[in-house]
């Protein structure tokens, strides 16, 4: 696409925004592309506005998705134009190594064809090997200290809550305020039609819930025993009905499927069939309760109330969330019968206006890298 045809497609969509733009930046379009990758779900979302934002001050964006967690499904959806490249290898550490090492030497054509200026990424392993073997400058964007990291990227940019955090000191690195979430969230336009394609029953308590990663190096058995005693303990309530979003088909909705036929059937848990706009159904729930932290993290943003049944070690986000009463951490099964508000709120059809400060910073820092690497 050249700076003719990339004005004309934002015209399009929207005008206001097309006009802002400097036209020496849309010319530069043809000179420099940045390569993001999507490898997991979490991450369409994310990236979604940051892709918009650099096509928008005229920068090629390269994008490549691994097949797992429903990813190129989102990214359908989100209507984001991709190379689906790779999938899962299982939570053997072993056939973990195997898929790093498989799936970088499968984004090696891909990269050597599209020569991206930079790659970014918000923990792509697998990209992160293919940069270092051709030089390509990185960035790797985090919002958990404790992930681990075997290849080092060129510079971090990470939220100012972890910018005291011994993990980043002596690599560079930028910050940008808030939590990631707000990178997004203040582009989500609320769809109330996700009630009637669920089929869900607009007089019940909705609470929808995100399964343990348990095929994640930080996972901890713990939480699935929470998992399992959060649905056994609403599974009582009559009011009730549980949106379940398992992360993959062959263990966690076959897990579900065996161990609450009942609950299944009578659509007490709903499971879809199809890959979902996370936000919207965080919006019209009553509560989220998740093993993960970012649809934690994302109920938080929206004002959503949110338990948390991660039992990793706690990062200084979830403890600045919690700290700030827009988290609960659940640790035992007292907590489960003690700590959840199950009651009805009020789900308006339209969302305050919320700053983009934080996507406008990260923004930028992306391109200081690329505009100081190019030079």
């Amino acid at each position: 696409m050249d700076a003719k045809e990339l004005e004309q497609d934002m015209l399009k969509k929207d005008p206001q925004e097309a006009r802002e733009v400097p036209p020496e930046k849309l010319k530069a379009v043809s000179d420099k592309k940045i390569w993001i990758d999507l490898d997991n779900s979490p991450h369409v979302p994310f990236f979604r506005p940051i892709i918009n934002e650099l096509n928008r001050r005229g920068y090629q964006t390269v994008i490549t998705a691994r097949d797992c967690f429903q990813v190129c499904g989102l990214a359908d959806l989100a209507r984001i134009p991709y190379d689906k490249i790779g999938r899962h290898y299982g939570k053997n550490t072993l056939m973990k190594v195997i898929g790093l090492l498989v799936r970088s030497l499968q984004l090696l054509p891909v990269a050597l064809q599209r020569k991206p200026n930079l790659s970014v990424s918000h923990g792509s392993r697998s990209q992160l090997l293919t940069s270092k073997l051709l030089n390509i400058p990185s960035i790797v964007i985090m919002d958990y200290e404790f992930a681990q990291m075997v290849i080092r990227p060129s510079f971090f940019i990470i939220p100012e809550l972890l910018s005291k955090s011994d993990v980043y000191q002596g690599h560079p690195f930028f910050q940008y305020p808030g939590i990631k979430e707000d990178i997004y969230v203040p582009d989500f336009v609320p769809d109330p039609g996700i009630i009637n394609d669920l089929k869900l029953d607009p007089d019940k308590l909705t609470v929808t819930i995100r399964p343990p990663a348990n095929e994640a190096h930080y996972h901890n058995p713990e939480a699935e025993a929470l998992y399992d005693g959060v649905v056994e303990f609403l599974g009582k309530r009559e009011d009730a009905q549980m949106v379940i979003l398992p992360r993959n088909e062959k263990t966690q909705t076959a897990y579900i499927q065996n161990k609450w036929p009942g609950m299944m059937k009578s659509r007490k848990i709903i499971i879809p069939d199809h890959a979902v706009d996370g936000l919207n159904l965080i919006w019209f729930s009553d509560l989220v309760i998740s093993g993960g932290g970012t649809m934690n993290r994302e109920a938080a943003a929206l004002g959503v109330p949110v338990y948390s049944i991660f039992r990793g070690t706690i990062g200084a986000v979830d403890h600045y969330l919690e700290d700030n009463g827009r988290l609960v951490l659940l640790t035992s099964k007292k907590d489960i019968e003690t700590k959840l508000v199950l009651e009805k709120r009020d789900k308006p059809v339209k969302m305050s206006r919320k700053s983009r400060v934080t996507l406008n910073t990260l923004v930028d820092e992306i391109v200081t890298v690329l505009e100081k690497k190019a030079q």
